[in-house]
């Protein structure tokens, strides 16, 4: 068994590799002090003279008026010093300075103080970049007009100019023009195809007069160019809200570069913290927590479990899963008994349920192994060497009510047989969506009858959507739960737009406050974290059909 600490440390190395960078700096908090006379690199002696001692402030001077001086000596040595080595290096530690070390108040100095002659760019990009946090455009577009004045020519003044052109851009809205970010090529596209059809059903572009237009970008599941593709909905087809990702790699770099321009954006992605990274961010998507939280709750309130085993792949999906429902277990007064990982290659399930049963390591049982040995031997005296194995005689340790596999059903298929061969009876195996297939019952196996799992798309209430119907009646075929959140995203923005929403500010409010929206498959509302909250529907089979789990109170 694996414990918890494992599990946690995995999950936090994960997480620092995937954690969402909302912004590239954050607040000064406390001002800048220079390093002390001591510290400072003493000037090398020259021609005959020696070396002298670094000025020490005044002692009367504020600590601020001593890193404004300090910051001022970098300026003069960038000029003054007697090679050009020196200069450069002077120069590069003030910028660094400017750049990362200052405070707002300190920034101000600079930017307003002729002294500081070059710093003075680069102290108005910090303040532009600043204002653009605290979406504060018009001091932004000061800031950064600035920055063209005091450095032409310079790659500041043109990143500057770019940034300008995307404000004056931002302030042209075409009311009914969505822009969309999505796969469309690649091995993805498939899904982004698929994504597509449900937005445009959304805004009714399938209706002849529907008033609205989709301008849709190509991300190729490339971050540079869905960051690329961001840029020019707003700044050439001057959209009032854009809709994705679907990818978790390119989710972010939709929702940061939106949120910088102040454009409303509806993510479809699962990836984690996607509306953390600004106020203008939405998420239209079943997450792992809304998978999770419905999956206990049935499991431990309706059906009166207490005790779990986690049986999880060593992948980002496995280990995001794996600690929300620890987390939710835990917190609900219930017990994590068993907990063993395996590689997402895995195909021989032999070895990784035997650690989770406690027939792998047979030293701790030996005792037990002895006695139940000898007991099997004299009931059976025709019983082999080879048939006395820890396989064979211990009996599986099997504390737990349910064991949960964030995994796909190919996967739980593999795993439930190799429970069965352990001796593993009278356990439920829980999962999440991705068991929402028509061949579950048969992978399931001698489990068949004792699956929970969690999705929005359930037979009740896919079959009666009028949403269902139209698609099937458009493509010839079922839509997903991609091609629903799609469409549930577009007719969110399509009715908000056409109730009176005709600047972004004001969509982003009424996305804010949305609340019992009909959706395609029941009503839907957003969170107080901007996640559109869906029914989620407990699911098992009966009959080799999936079906909604019917709790008897």
């Amino acid at each position: 068994m694996t414990p918890r600490f494992t599990l946690l440390l995995g999950a936090c190395l994960l997480a620092s590799c995937t954690t969402v960078a909302t912004k590239k700096r954050t607040a000064f908090k406390q001002p800048y002090k220079p390093p002390t006379a001591a510290a400072e690199k003493r000037p090398k002696a020259l021609a005959g003279m020696s070396a002298g001692k670094a000025p020490e402030p005044a002692k009367s001077e504020s600590k601020a008026q001593d890193a404004m001086g300090y910051l001022k000596s970098l300026v003069d040595k960038s000029v003054q010093a007697p090679n050009k080595q020196e200069q450069d290096s002077n120069r590069l530690h003030a910028i660094d300075i400017v750049e990362n070390k200052l405070n707002e108040e300190q920034l101000e100095d600079v930017a307003d103080n002729s002294d500081f002659g070059f710093l003075r760019g680069h102290a108005m990009f910090r303040l532009g970049e600043n204002a653009l946090e605290h979406k504060d455009t018009s001091a932004a577009k000061k800031y950064f007009s600035g920055v063209i004045d005091y450095l032409p020519g310079s790659d500041l003044a043109v990143r500057a100019q770019e940034i300008v052109q995307q404000l004056e851009a931002a302030k042209n809205v075409q009311t009914q023009t969505v822009g969309v970010v999505l796969p469309l090529s690649g091995k993805n596209a498939p899904v982004g195809q698929r994504a597509l059809r449900g937005l445009e059903m959304g805004l009714g572009l399938h209706i002849p007069g529907s008033g609205f237009k989709l301008a849709v970008m190509d991300s190729e599941g490339n971050p540079d160019s869905a960051r690329r593709g961001v840029e020019r909905l707003v700044k050439e087809d001057n959209v009032i809200a854009i809709v994705g990702s679907l990818l978790s790699k390119t989710a972010p770099a939709v929702a940061a570069k939106s949120d910088e321009l102040g454009v409303p954006t509806i993510a479809l992605s699962q990836r984690s913290g996607l509306t953390e990274i600004g106020p203008t961010v939405f998420r239209n998507s079943l997450t792992s927590g809304m998978q999770v939280r419905a999956l206990v709750r049935t499991a431990m309130e309706d059906l009166g479990m207490k005790k779990f085993a986690i049986l999880y792949p060593n992948d980002l999906y496995g280990v995001e899963f794996t600690n929300i429902f620890w987390d939710e277990v835990l917190a609900r007064g219930g017990q994590i008994t068993a907990v063993q990982t395996y590689s997402t290659k895995e195909t021989d399930f032999r070895l990784v349920i035997q650690r989770l049963v406690g027939t792998y390591f047979g030293e701790a049982r030996q005792d037990e192994f002895s006695v139940r040995l000898k007991e099997l031997q004299h009931a059976d005296k025709k019983r082999s060497v080879r048939q006395s194995n820890l396989e064979t005689v211990l009996p599986p340790i099997a504390d737990f009510d349910a064991v949960f596999i964030p995994d796909s059903a190919k996967a739980m298929g593999q795993i439930s047989a190799m429970l069965s061969y352990n001796d593993v009876r009278n356990v439920k195996l829980m999962g999440t969506n991705l068991w929402n297939t028509k061949d579950v019952a048969r992978r399931a196996g001698n489990f068949s009858n004792n699956l929970l799992f969690v999705d929005s798309v359930s037979p009740t209430t896919h079959n009666k959507a009028r949403f269902v119907t139209e698609y099937k009646a458009l493509y010839n075929e079922e839509p997903s739960l991609i091609e629903i959140q799609a469409y549930d995203a577009g007719l969110i923005l399509r009715q908000l737009i056409a109730s009176g929403a005709s600047s972004r500010e004001d969509l982003t409010k009424r996305l804010t406050e949305l609340k019992h929206f009909p959706g395609a498959l029941g009503s839907v509302s957003m969170s107080s974290e901007r996640e559109i909250e869906r029914p989620v529907t407990p699911l098992t089979i009966e009959k080799g059909e999936v079906i909604p789990l019917n709790v008897t109170k």
